[in-house]
C-alpha cells in the first residue's frame, strides 16, 4: 500500500507544477500588457490557451492518482 500512496502522490505533484507555470504565465502576460496595450487581445488569447493546456495537465495526474489508488488495491 506504501508504494501506490508513493505513486498517487508522485501523479498529483503535477499539478504544483501547473500551479507554478501558470503563475509564471500570468506575470508575464501583464508586463506584455504593460508594455504594449493595443496587443491586449492576443496576449490574453496566447495566455488562456497556454492556462488551458497546464490546467489539463493538472487534471490528467490527478485521474491518474486516482486511478492508481482505485484500481491497484
Amino acid at each position: 500500500m506504501g508504494m501506490i500512496a508513493l505513486g498517487a502522490g508522485l501523479a498529483v505533484l503535477t499539478g504544483a507544477g501547473a500551479g507554478i507555470g501558470i503563475g509564471i504565465a500570468t506575470s508575464k502576460a501583464a508586463e506584455a500588457i504593460a508594455r504594449q496595450p493595443e496587443a491586449k487581445g492576443d496576449i490574453n488569447k496566447a495566455l488562456l490557451l497556454g492556462c488551458a493546456l497546464a490546467e489539463a495537465t493538472a487534471i490528467y495526474g490527478f485521474v491518474i492518482a486516482l486511478l492508481i489508488i482505485l484500481f491497484l488495491k
